[in-house]
């Protein structure tokens, strides 16, 4: 019963995970204030703990160089973009929602030359896109990991109750050939048991009759010792 319940358990939690609908990246053009200045770049809104969205994000920052959290904001002082190193920082902001969590990444473009601030903008809104694939396609990753041990116990499962039903079916092998055994030992009890009181019963009549010839031969010792008194 607590196997039954354990597996419907988990059946029931992977089938509800499969409802869920797939997520879609929408990363929008967004501007955000930066230490008191505008910077202008890309945001887009995750389903996830500002923890779990923040830590991802500075894991993928890394990509592109070290970033360095102050006062709330992610800094890539030297950001490394399609193998360039820029000396012009790169800023992000992850935000809390509730349920979910805003990422948003950009630069301060007053401070960068046009032609880099159009490249660079432009990649940004690809990294942005990127990372909130990437940041799905983990989590669901997680899911296929979790699945993938559920199944492993399932399997586990199997294996152990096919080898208890041939444990079963060893022992039942068993009891049949003992229960043959004992009732042919049984059905030659009953034999010897029958022989033994047909043989009790001619012991019977044997003694009878050897009780009754001793007599008789007692009565002809008696016959003959009197005829041997009567000798003078």
């Amino acid at each position: 019963m607590f196997v039954t319940k354990r597996f419907t358990l988990i059946t029931w939690l992977l089938f509800s995970t499969l409802s869920m609908s797939a997520q879609t990246v929408k990363v929008k053009k967004e501007n955000s204030n930066v230490k008191g200045e505008v910077a202008e770049g890309y945001a887009v809104e995750l389903e996830g703990t500002l923890s779990d969205v923040n830590t991802s994000f500075v894991k993928f920052l890394k990509i592109y160089g070290k970033p360095k959290q102050s006062e709330g904001i992610l800094i890539l002082a030297e950001p490394v973009i399609n193998s360039r190193t820029y000396t012009n920082p790169v800023f992000a902001v992850v935000k809390d929602n509730g349920k979910t969590s805003t990422t948003w990444i950009g630069i301060k473009t007053s401070a960068w030359p046009a032609d880099d601030a159009a490249a660079v903008s432009k990649e940004l809104e690809k990294m942005l896109y990127d990372f909130g694939v990437k940041f799905y396609r983990d989590k669901i990753q997680v899911q296929i990991d979790e699945t993938n041990r559920a199944y492993q116990a399932v399997e586990k499962q199997k294996q152990r109750l096919v080898n208890e039903n041939k444990t079963l079916l060893t022992k039942i092998e068993d009891n049949k050939r003992e229960k043959i055994q004992l009732e042919k030992a049984l059905a030659n009890n009953k034999l010897e048991n029958e022989l033994l009181l047909k043989k009790i019963e001619k012991n019977k009549l044997d003694q009878d009759s050897v009780a009754i010839a001793g007599e008789q031969i007692k009565k002809v010792t008696e016959l003959h010792k009197e005829r041997q008194r009567r000798v003078n």
